[in-house]
């Protein structure tokens, strides 16, 4: 943009920023042009973002930056005027939301001037999106239980109300516990767990087992290798199923640390993700042949998980994810790599999360090198591989255990197989 305005005369500079607030106003007009109620269209909504800047313009010229209020406030008023003299609509609707979108549409005008061209665009983009997707929106809304809502306000508290008041500073020995970082992956924790549990409640019951599996690893692959042990054992018809669905629960965990070392630590990827992309595929490929061989036919059974934004899971996590990167920090100085494997072959076991995070926090710390890091997190996996694969047999029985635990042995195969590559060509 500034590279375009050095080209024009000086008595033109202004002129691009015009044509930014013209294609935002038909770009949300031509949405609002489609609904027939709406007293606003599309060049309703392109004069009123060109007339946003002009105001903004004379406001900077004339240095009177009250015509920028008066002119937000004659567009109101002319739209709120356009609804009252307008007979009531057939569907009950007052015509508010085109009323706060041309006011947006203003504001964004305003902000084009300002030269918060980006900013101006992505809002005007979203806003779009939002007055196309009504359907898809209330449709959404009405498919939330109490439930659902509370768990939302719960991330929220969680993430916007308590993140923000923890100390954002080092304590304890070795400086490894930091309140504001151990309640950081408490919400990320949370946040990943939140998007499996909604996509599970509004699609995956009802998409077959595939989907199942794959939602209900991102909420947790141990609660559904547990629950899904459970329902073959009781019934017998149900073990593809089960099967199906526990080993893509557990090649889910891969995709999970993926994104996890990628917002905590991205400079672990380089190294770390080829070894994850290694057991992905393999396993990928051996759930495919596992779903072609056992064909799991008809509506799973419901996944019944826990909601993963509740007080007491954040602070159990919390509390674990303290104790495992303590742990770590001082097995790590005391007896060097092999105590911090210990404590990854031990606390993998169940959480896996925990461990891969603590060393990522370790890696931020510069406490540990990213070769450690990749070791430390493929113990974790294999070692959660081999507790999921007893809790699988002795709970769902032989006959289903030796198909899970097969699923998951590609798994574990194809991360020691990449590893052993990789240290190979490093050597």
């Amino acid at each position: 943009m500034n590279e375009l305005i050095a080209w024009l005369p000086a008595e033109l500079a202004p002129l691009p920023r015009y044509v930014v607030a013209l294609a935002i106003g038909l770009l949300m007009g031509l949405e609002r042009e489609r609904n027939p109620a709406a007293k606003a269209g599309l060049r309703t909504f392109a004069l009123t973002a060109l007339l946003a800047v002009l105001t903004s313009h004379l406001a900077t010229v004339l240095g009177e930056p009250w015509l920028i209020a008066t002119g937000m406030l004659l567009v109101g008023a002319m739209m709120i005027a356009a609804y009252m003299h307008s007979p009531a609509q057939a569907d009950g609707d007052p015509g508010t939301t085109t009323v706060a979108a041309l006011l947006l549409c203003y504001g964004l005008g305003v902000l084009v001037w300002q030269n918060e061209i980006q900013l101006a665009v992505m809002l005007g983009i979203a806003a779009t999106m939002l007055l196309y997707f009504k359907p898809e929106l209330r449709g959404l809304s009405q498919k939330l239980s109490r439930r659902d809502l509370l768990s939302v306000l719960q991330f929220s508290v969680l993430a916007l109300i308590i993140l923000p008041l923890l100390p954002n500073q080092n304590y304890g020995p070795y400086g490894a516990l930091n309140p504001h970082q151990i309640w950081w992956m408490v919400v990320l924790i949370s946040g990943v767990g939140l998007a499996g549990y909604a996509a599970l409640r509004l699609v995956g019951q009802k998409r077959g087992a595939v989907m199942l599996g794959l939602l209900g690893g991102l909420v947790s692959s141990t609660a559904t290798t547990l629950s899904f042990s459970r329902h073959a054992r009781a019934n017998r018809a149900l073990m593809p199923t089960a099967v199906t669905v526990i080993v893509l629960a557990n090649l889910v965990v891969l995709v999970r640390l993926s994104v996890l070392a990628a917002v905590v630590a991205p400079a672990v990827l380089p190294q770390l993700l080829p070894v994850l992309l290694g057991g992905l595929i393999v396993g990928g490929l051996g759930a495919a042949y596992g779903v072609w061989k056992l064909r799991p036919q008809g509506d799973p059974p419901t996944l019944e998980m826990n909601n993963p934004t509740e007080l007491s899971t954040a602070l159990g996590f919390g509390l674990m994810y303290g104790i495992v990167l303590l742990a770590a920090a001082w097995l790590s100085d005391w007896l060097g790599n092999s105590g911090l494997y210990g404590v990854a072959l031990v606390s993998g076991l169940t959480d896996v999360d925990a461990i891969t995070l603590s060393s990522l926090r370790l890696h931020n710390l510069d406490k540990l090198t990213v070769d450690v890091i990749v070791n430390v997190i493929t113990l974790a996996i294999l070692a959660n591989l081999g507790f999921k694969s007893i809790l699988a047999l002795s709970i769902g029985g032989w006959q289903m255990a030796r198909h899970a635990v097969a699923g998951m042995g590609t798994v574990g195969l194809g991360l020691v197989v990449t590893w052993a590559i990789i240290r190979g060509f490093s050597a």
